[in-house]
């Protein structure tokens, strides 16, 4: 059997090709991107708040996207086109298969099987007279098979190559049949052919790549533009001691401001009228500086929008208010690079490739930009403006003789009655409405732990080791400060057992006392009686097995005590040390008797193996948990090498144009010389728990050092932690000159003739005698 390849001349191979494209393509867009139509969540909306700023700003959102509901139809008119062309295709290449397979001659002619031959002739003679091509009703292609199927019932050679074959033909050559249409290599369309080709994959083609490189390399992984970059290195290397004013001039200054670094910035004729007006409204703007670009009119124009942001002031709605929706929406983004530029020239300054250190204040200028921009307000102002309807007017309440109500943290323990008594002039929606806001906002558990990784003893800091600092970060809602069980969560028991009070979330060291009732100190009569107890269960379980020789094991099984570090555990053990002062006095008393000797001998004997079966057990569970923490640390590793999270929590804020994530920002400085250690680590998915490792190198020489770990909030005022640790380096150990594993013990004593010989052997030249 033979093979032919041809190009498709009817083009039945080219609907197969056309029907697997069209699939392929259709079956995953359907998928992805069908409008999907998002369920209402009832929870979600009576969790929004519903104050003049969010409401304004949702409906904003909303105009953002004029054209989703044109896009959706559209979406949704081409997908089901596509379905409806992929049933078309699918039905007109069932019909080929339908004509190709089946070859029945007796259908064709229209007669039953076992008909004569006079009848297979009449029927032929019949259809032939209307399928001949010379009639007006011909067709030659129905005629063809009308012949083959005449053929195949009357040639006996046709009709065994129809029996087997299924064709009165016999066996035909395999054709492949080529899915594009055979015009496209005749000579008279090569020319068409060959600028259709190039025009695609030497100009069309090009030029989108072209396109797309031009702008990639224009712009960093964050979408800031390089230039603004090395804007921002230009001015924290001129200035490295540089105050929050001057970080914002240098943010208003970012060349995404500037229409001709972008073409989405709109410059207007009234900006001429506006901008002065707006000007005077602002003292300290720095309009008279003289540097460039800070004298550019677009840089004063988005330092004055940046500042009126910062002090509230409204603006004109279809001008200079547009214009503030899109810097300030621009301007977290450029912050964050802020603080990656400044990051790197201290880098640069420690491998002294610039001669000035930024200081740690620099970077924390920066850091401290961000939640002002988010909430629409100064550094200075009170943090409690960042809750609806709180204004100036409000904060006297706050600032009464009887309390001094300075952050949200203080606001939130307060109890029910008094926080209603500080917000009495709103209404019961609006104090609602407060307190939802209140109640979703972050309350951080900021926990650290310092220790040297991969050393034989990981609590000591030898100079020059890499020290690890883990931060682990847990996040409720403030609400579980609400109440009078607000001191509840900042109470826990140390490893000794005493109640500890930990910083609240806004890191202020107020100290919440734990109520008298709640200390649960026993008196010394009750835990004489318990001692008298225990004795007393010990003597009767120690009489019954000392009948017995071997099982008296058997009882210290059952005593054993849990050696772990609960409170309770802690009160056994100062049990089983007034045991063993019970136990010299009983040894000092003359006037007992033998059997009593024998009875406390036996205690002693149940102590002492209960004492040493607990600290076996004691180092197995601590063997235990060691291995359980490179556990847990090895799986943090391999977390933390996947891809972070951008999703946490929603902020409040209905002066920032677009919704907003919860971020954070930790970082080790060394306050006392104004350096940076560790590089800020940018937290973005901490939904409910978060563990950091940051590394650094421990000074080269020994002594006390303070640094001070770090936890900034990049979106709301006054949620700001910092923890002091103390590091004690000592000397790092010598290094090892001396293998022990060279050294060889010999079990005979040599003679010591044989060890003179061998020191002669290897005798140095100070050893040898002079000539």
């Amino acid at each position: 059997m033979g093979q032919k390849f041809q190009y498709d001349e009817s083009g039945g191979t080219f609907f197969y090709f056309l029907l697997s494209f069209l699939a392929l393509v259709l079956i995953p867009a359907t998928f992805y991107y069908w409008p999907k139509k998002k369920k209402r969540d009832v929870e979600e909306e009576n969790k929004e708040c519903k104050c003049s700023g969010c409401i304004l700003k949702r409906e904003h959102l909303k105009k953002l996207e004029p054209w989703r509901g044109p896009k959706i139809f559209l979406i949704k008119l081409t997908i089901i086109a596509g379905w409806v062309i992929l049933f078309l295709l699918a039905y007109k290449v069932s019909q080929f298969d339908y004509e190709m397979s089946n070859f029945d001659p007796h259908e064709i002619l229209g007669i039953p099987l076992g008909a004569s031959q006079s009848e297979i002739k009449k029927a032929y003679r019949k259809l032939s007279l209307i399928l001949h091509p010379d009639k007006d009703t011909g067709n030659e292609k129905e005629f063809m098979k009308l012949t083959k199927a005449y053929q195949a019932l009357t040639d006996e050679e046709a009709r065994r190559n129809w029996e087997k074959y299924g064709n009165p033909d016999g066996p035909g050559a395999m054709s492949f049949g080529i899915a594009l249409p055979s015009w496209i290599v005749e000579k008279e369309n090569s020319v068409w052919v060959l600028g259709l080709y190039a025009l695609v994959f030497m100009v069309a083609m090009p030029i989108v790549v072209g396109t797309w490189w031009y702008r990639s390399i224009k712009y960093t992984g964050d979408q800031v533009l390089l230039d603004t970059t090395q804007l921002y290195y230009y001015f924290f290397n001129k200035t490295p001691n540089m105050a929050l004013k001057r970080v914002i001039m240098i943010l208003a200054a970012s060349l995404e401001f500037d229409k001709k670094h972008n073409s989405e910035i709109t410059e207007r004729q009234s900006d001429n009228e506006e901008v002065p007006q707006l000007i005077k409204k602002l003292p300290n703007l720095g309009e008279k500086n003289k540097e460039r670009p800070l004298c550019y009119l677009y840089s004063i124009k988005a330092r004055a929008i940046i500042h009126a942001h910062l002090s509230r002031i409204p603006l004109n709605p279809l001008t200079l208010e547009q214009d503030r929706r899109y810097i300030i929406g621009k301007c977290p983004f450029l912050v964050n690079e802020q603080v990656n530029c400044v990051n790197q020239l201290i880098i640069m300054a420690y491998t002294r490739r610039i001669p000035k250190l930024p200081p740690i204040e620099t970077i924390e200028n920066c850091m401290k930009l961000s939640p002002m921009i988010v909430q629409g307000l100064w550094e200075f102002k009170s943090p409690l403006l960042q809750l609806p309807y709180i204004n100036e007017d409000n904060l006297k309440y706050f600032m009464s003789k009887k309390r001094q109500i300075k952050t949200l943290q203080q606001f939130a323990q307060l109890k029910g009655e008094e926080r209603r008594n500080l917000l009495r002039n709103l209404s019961d929606d609006e104090y609602e409405n407060v307190m939802k806001v209140l109640g979703r906002m972050p309350y951080v558990d900021f926990q650290i732990q310092v220790e040297v990784m991969d050393d034989e003893n990981p609590n000591e800091v030898t100079a020059g080791a890499i020290v690890t600092v883990t931060v682990t970060l847990i996040r409720k809602d403030m609400s579980s400060l609400f109440g009078d069980d607000s001191a509840k969560d900042t109470i826990e028991i140390n490893e000794n057992g005493t109640d500890e009070v930990k910083e609240n979330a806004g890191g202020d060291e107020t100290v919440v006392k734990r109520p008298a009732w709640l200390k649960q100190k026993k008196s010394k009569f009750q835990s004489r009686v318990k001692l008298f107890l225990y004795i007393i269960i010990i003597i009767i379980l120690g009489g019954k097995k000392t009948k017995k020789s071997k099982p008296a094991n058997k009882s210290n099984a059952v005593l054993k005590p849990k050696m772990d570090d609960s409170p309770k555990n802690l009160v056994k053990r100062k049990e089983t040390s007034r045991i063993k002062e019970n136990k010299k006095e009983q040894q000092d008393d003359e006037e007992t008797d033998e059997t009593d000797d024998s009875d406390t001998e036996n205690i002693d004997n149940e102590k002492s193996s209960a004492e040493e079966e607990g600290e076996s057990n004691n180092k197995t569970n601590d063997d235990d948990d060691q291995e359980w923490e490179k556990f847990q640390k090895i799986h943090e590793r391999e977390k933390s090498l996947e891809g972070r999270s951008k999703t946490s929590h929603a902020v409040h804020c209905p002066y920032y144009p677009y919704d907003k994530q919860e971020y954070w920002w930790t970082y080790i400085c060394d306050r006392k010389s104004r350096t940076l250690l560790t590089a800020p680590y940018h937290i973005t998915g901490l939904v409910n728990k978060e563990t950091v490792h940051l590394k650094f190198t421990a000074p080269h020489w020994t002594g006390v050092y303070t640094l001070t770990v770090c936890l900034r909030s990049d979106s709301y005022i006054g949620f700001d932690q910092q923890k002091d640790i103390k590091l004690d380096v000592k000397e790092a150990p010598a290094e090892i000159t001396e293998h022990p594993q060279w050294e060889f013990e010999d079990s005979e004593e040599e003679d010591p003739a044989e060890t003179n010989d061998r020191e002669s052997e290897y005798a140095t030249d100070e050893d040898l005698p002079d000539d």
